[in-house]
């Protein structure tokens, strides 16, 4: 069974910088597709940004240019430049395997994936 853990969120200033880590203990994040996702208050969870098996991503406009996803064999990351308000959120990493497949024309959605951690507070003070 695949654990995944969030860690890094926190309160930072409008413009500040901020690196998400999912931890995944039980399996290697290799065999997995990956994703960032985000809810804020009252809104329903979006995908922020996914990483597929072969390293091909795909990145929510909204975010583009600033966030980017990466992975390492037991860690998924999220590196978040120029934060603004609207970033405001639970960050939740999921993944799956063998599918979803995250590619330039198709980011999976949330109910795809089989994996799931508690998530992590970002808050973005402007």
């Amino acid at each position: 069974q695949l654990l995944l853990v969030e860690s890094g969120g926190g309160l930072v200033q409008a413009g500040g910088s901020l690196r998400l880590s999912c931890i995944a203990a039980g399996g290697t994040l290799n065999y997995y597709t990956v994703a960032w996702f985000r809810q804020a208050p009252g809104k329903e969870r979006e995908g922020v940004s996914c990483i597929s098996r072969s390293g091909a991503t795909n990145t929510a406009d909204a975010v583009k240019g600033r966030f980017t996803i990466s992975r390492e064999e037991n860690t998924a990351y999220l590196q978040m430049n120029n934060l603004e308000s609207a970033d405001t959120a639970v960050y939740y990493c999921l993944a799956g395997s063998p599918l979803p497949d995250c590619s330039r024309s198709y980011f999976p959605r949330s109910n795809e994936y089989h994996h799931g951690g508690q998530g992590t507070q970002v808050t973005v003070s402007s």
